[in-house]
């Protein structure tokens, strides 16, 4: 698939124009961010492993009939994937508590919540991706009505699914970011990624952070633990 101008560049991917205007490239980047990008570093091989673990993560969805805009790998950092108008909203989903729900509710990390809970955030750089209520993604007229339900549909479905595989792989998923965008006739697609740097993964037995917490938090051994995850979803021979 021939690339052409870079269309966008964020902090963790590139996406590029291709010579079919209904599809972009996605990039993965071997940059580490954190807190608003104040904190930076390259991690070799971090890009590749988001890459493989993203696009494992969206044909499994295909199974579960979940839409989504991955068409399919074509390198060992780079798929492509059909071009949406992305929904500024972050949806998140939390089935323990973690990050910034434990400091923001002063609850200990790792307890269970009786629920799942699905929190928006507006993705704005300039204002911190803040916290919004479904009164404030209506006044700032980010998702009609129907968009919100059904963006809560879906997570919550992702987050079923999801939450039971990993489980027999002895993984907790804790918590995780999913973005969403419509494709050309307004139907809504998974969008972006679904890897450790959107994700927390704990070790069922052990509850060793495998995921972007350990670069957050100085932990070490980042993409180590990204392969860890790797390895528990295909194999040690993938990598």
């Amino acid at each position: 698939m021939d690339t052409l101008e870079m269309l966008y560049e964020g902090k963790a991917k590139q996406i590029f124009k291709t010579g079919d205007p209904s599809l972009v490239l996605v990039r993965y980047k071997d940059a580490a961010t954190a807190f608003n990008g104040e904190k930076k570093a390259e991690l070799s091989g971090k890009g590749e492993l988001n890459n493989r673990i993203s696009s494992f993560f969206f044909q499994l969805l295909s199974n579960e009939g979940i839409p989504h805009h991955f068409v399919r790998e074509v390198s060992a950092r780079e798929q492509l994937v059909k071009k949406v108008n992305i929904i500024p909203l972050e949806v998140v989903v939390r089935n323990r508590v973690a990050g910034s729900m434990a400091k923001r509710l002063g609850l200990e990390e790792g307890q269970i919540l009786p629920q799942p809970v699905v929190e928006y955030y507006y993705k704005n750089d300039e204002l911190g991706d803040p916290l919004l209520t479904e009164d404030h993604v209506a006044i700032l007229n980010l998702a009609t009505p129907a968009q919100r339900a059904r963006l809560k549909e879906m997570a919550l479905q992702v987050n079923r699914f999801l939450s039971e595989w990993l489980d027999q792989r002895g993984i907790m998923l804790v918590d995780f970011k999913l973005e969403f965008g419509t494709d050309e006739k307004g139907e809504i697609l998974l969008a972006d990624e679904i890897s450790p740097d959107t994700c927390r993964f704990w070790d069922k037995e052990t509850g060793e952070r495998l995921d972007k917490d350990r670069f957050r938090r100085d932990l070490g051994q980042v993409v180590e633990s990204y392969r860890k995850i790797w390895n528990r979803l295909e194999g040690d021979s993938h990598v």
